[in-house]
């Protein structure tokens, strides 16, 4: 395993760049702990599929050093990394069968048959290939390729890391689930430094110890899965992960107050004068999960019509009109709200976060 450092890195596919708008990946500073489990999570083309080929030398960053361990490794080939590296479209030999797939690396490094043996059968019995051993790789289904594919990475003992680009995409959503969990548990069981990039915020929140957030090139957030979601530090990280989405409504700083749609709401005064100080557009900020019910009259709390309820099973998702602006609201189950009723909302301070040009108020 491996502790992977990123100094400045930054990368353009146009020769000689000139501007920041050259760059599909913007530079960034970024520290990866041996053992730790990672994603890299975004929308498709905000550079998290470049960052991780730099990361297994697949390809030259146009500025910056990776370090592996303190050792710079910048211009090695992915061969020297010592990393695996598990693709979207799994990687494995239809003519060999499922033991010889996984025992190819081993034999590649001059292991000997039975050390060989052994480490195959271990792997197997964690992903569950046992009884395929004998199988050739020829006509199996796409969730046991993938697994095979991610065997082989396993298989090495000595790997720095396993870095895995959208691995669950081809896999049928129902199975998705069963993967999930078998990635979450060979991290738990063997430590191993894992990479995972995705764009599905499920995937990452649940495989990850850590989540990077992208967006447009640049890194917009680091943190685990809880911080992510309970304080974003960008209206993009708030609005891209949670299903659905922080509410951002359009607000102003009145007296130590946010005013939205014309009715005040108290805030933390640090807070409404940093956000006067910064300038930008201003928004507030609020997860559905957080907006409660609340009788007329109580504090921090908005008056608002209901123009949708979706029954979702376990929960209610309402739409909710604030003067111009919709809420979505996370309801109990048992909650009896119908669309034209009108009702109260409150935005407890805890939860409520305000937004300058995109970025947290502190």
């Amino acid at each position: 395993m491996a502790r992977i450092e990123l100094r400045g890195i930054a990368h353009a596919y146009v020769p000689s760049p000139v501007s920041e708008k050259d760059y599909a990946l913007r530079p960034l500073e970024m520290v990866w702990d041996d053992g730790g489990a990672y994603a890299l999570l975004g929308p498709s083309g905000c550079g998290k599929t470049t960052l991780l080929n730099i990361i297994s030398g697949l390809l030259r960053p146009t500025r910056g050093q990776v370090l592996f361990d303190g050792v710079d490794v910048t211009a090695a080939p992915p061969q020297r990394r010592n990393i695996a590296q598990v693709f979207q479209f799994p990687v494995i030999y239809d003519t060999m069968t499922v033991s010889e797939n996984l025992a190819f690396p081993l034999r590649n490094r001059g292991l000997g048959p039975g050390e060989t043996r052994a480490r195959v059968e271990e792997v197997a019995e964690l992903l569950e290939l046992t009884p395929d051993l004998r199988m050739r790789a020829s006509g199996l289904s796409a969730d046991m390729r993938q697994r095979i594919s991610l065997g082989r990475g396993l298989v090495r003992r000595d790997v720095a890391a396993i870095l895995l680009d959208e691995p669950l995409t081809v896999i049928d959503p129902h199975v998705k689930w069963l993967l999930r969990r078998k990635l979450k548990q060979i991290h738990e069981q063997l430590k191993v430094t894992l990479v995972y990039v995705t764009h599905d915020q499920v995937e990452a929140l649940t495989l990850a110890d850590r989540v990077v957030v992208m967006n447009q090139g640049r890194v917009v957030q680091v943190g685990t899965p809880q911080e992510l979601f309970e304080r974003p530090a960008d209206t993009f990280v708030g609005y891209f992960i949670g299903s659905p989405g922080m509410n951002l409504l359009p607000c102003t700083v009145e007296d130590g107050a946010v005013v939205v749609e014309g009715q005040r709401l108290p805030l933390d005064a640090g807070v409404c004068a940093r956000a006067r100080a910064a300038g930008g557009e201003l928004r507030l900020g609020i997860r559905p999960e957080f907006l409660r019910r609340v009788p007329e009259g109580t504090p921090s709390s908005v008056r608002v019509e209901v123009t949708q309820v979706e029954d979702l099973g376990r929960h209610k998702l309402a739409t909710a009109r604030l003067g111009a602006q919709a809420l979505k609201v996370r309801l109990p189950e048992e909650e009896r709200l119908a669309p034209g009723e009108a009702c109260w909302l409150e935005l407890p301070p805890r939860w409520t976060m305000l937004y300058a040009g995109g970025s947290a108020i502190p």
